[in-house]
């Protein structure tokens, strides 16, 4: 019997096995912690055997949780922009560099004179500038991304991703291949994996893997996305107009959108994943801008008291510090926080109220740039639970706005396992 997915969250602390069932309930959530990433200057990267022990550690504990031959369906997610070199044999031949790990200069500019400005591949951290590294490492046969070589764990395939985690390296999702630009950079497209769509089935599981994780060979595997993209499908918004905020230090804000998003000036691109794009950007205000004035207790304490359907007519622009790229493109943006009134509890309901402005015209930025019109808001991140809150973004957005039951991204990459003809 096939009655159980698995997906599996491959994050630089950790492994993270969801095991749900066809009606994407949990069942069973097996971790295992993996050492810190190692940091020399500004190069940050962590060995590829730390992953694959995380993971053999996950799935002997998750065997004692449930019976893993009834496993029908799996596929991993990864940190977006982890890379690994592998050899002919998929063994690393490198260390992996990680997603905040710097490119060298020299990689960098070769990246910034033939890269459109649409293109995901910019910056410090570029994942192509950082392959263009990788690539001149003797024995080196192919750059995979940290999703792509943990799946290769199950199926023995060392040559194919999926394009969500390829789409910072360089990927078109739009015309679905590495395009032209990415040879005028001296990485040949032979030396990166073959891309298809996430969900897609990619293989089995191979003997060695049935044996080594107590797996079917009949367990398809799956293609699988980024940890982002996961935490997104982990909420259950999978239909056109769902959204997902964030609620966190900053604010991020995701959408399904039925047409892609690329504007670089407020740093804006879109996953493909299935039929929808998910596409968003990320603003400097949030928890981190209400930490400078309250601790967690007071914020408990304070929101209590506040009457969320009487406003302040305070107009905040609550920022931890001055520069803006979403929903204004401003690197001089000055917080705006005057006139603060004597009362706290007046002045913490401004500041709610002010960055659910700033979230009602994130996803307006969003809708003129041509995305798919906001139908709900599913809320994570440690400001979710404020119920006061809440009823105050929900007066601003003009939408519903719930709090996630679930943002975990193990569990995300398992609900795309349940995708067509990706179970037994």
């Amino acid at each position: 019997m096939s009655d159980l997915v698995l997906g599996i969250d491959i994050g630089t602390s950790g492994v993270r096995i969801a095991a749900i069932d066809h009606a994407a309930r949990l069942v069973a959530l097996a971790t295992a912690a993996t050492p810190a990433a190692h940091r020399d200057g500004q190069r940050i990267t962590q060995d590829a055997s730390i992953w694959v022990r995380g993971l053999d550690e996950a799935m002997a504990r998750l065997g004692s949780m449930i019976d893993r031959s009834r496993v029908g369906a799996l596929a991993v997610d990864g940190t977006s922009g982890t890379l690994v070199g592998i050899d002919d044999h998929g063994v690393p031949v490198t260390a992996g560099s990680l997603y905040n790990d710097r490119a060298d200069d020299a990689d960098i500019d070769a990246v910034e004179r033939v890269a459109p400005p649409q293109a995901a591949v910019h910056g410090a951290t570029s994942p192509l500038a950082r392959a263009m590294r990788l690539l001149r490492t003797p024995g080196i046969a192919r750059v995979l991304h940290q999703a792509d070589w943990i799946a290769a764990q199950f199926t023995g395939r060392f040559d194919v991703s999926d394009e969500s985690n390829a789409l910072k390296t360089g990927y078109d999702p739009v015309s679905r291949r590495w395009p032209d630009w990415v040879a005028a950079t001296n990485v040949e497209t032979t030396k990166l994996p073959a891309v298809v769509p996430a969900g897609s089935v990619i293989g089995h599981v191979s003997a060695e893997a049935s044996r080594r994780f107590g797996l079917s060979a009949q367990t398809v595997v799956v293609a699988g996305m980024t940890d982002g993209c996961a935490a997104f499908m982990a909420t259950g918004a999978t239909k056109p107009g769902d959204a997902v905020t964030s609620l966190g230090s900053t604010l991020v804000l995701k959408l399904a959108s039925e047409v892609p998003l690329f504007a670089p000036e407020y740093g804006i691109y879109s996953h493909r994943i299935g039929d929808l794009w998910l596409t968003g950007g990320a603003s400097n205000t949030g928890g981190a801008a209400l930490a400078q004035f309250f601790s967690s207790e007071q914020l408990r304490v304070l929101s209590a008291r506040i009457d969320p359907s009487v406003s302040t007519g305070l107009d905040y622009y609550p920022l931890p510090a001055p520069g803006e790229r979403f929903p204004v493109n401003d690197p001089a943006l000055a917080p705006r926080l005057m006139p603060r009134p004597d009362d706290d509890v007046v002045f913490l309901q401004g500041l709610f109220e002010g960055i659910a402005r700033i979230e009602a015209l994130g996803y307006r930025r969003l809708s003129e740039l041509g995305g798919t019109s906001l139908a709900r808001v599913v809320s994570v991140g440690g400001g979710a639970a404020n119920e006061v809150w809440r009823r105050i973004r929900a007066a601003a957005l003009g939408v519903p706005v719930m709090a996630s039951a679930n943002d975990e991204a193990a569990v995300g990459v398992a609900r795309l396992a349940l995708g067509p003809g990706s179970s037994s």
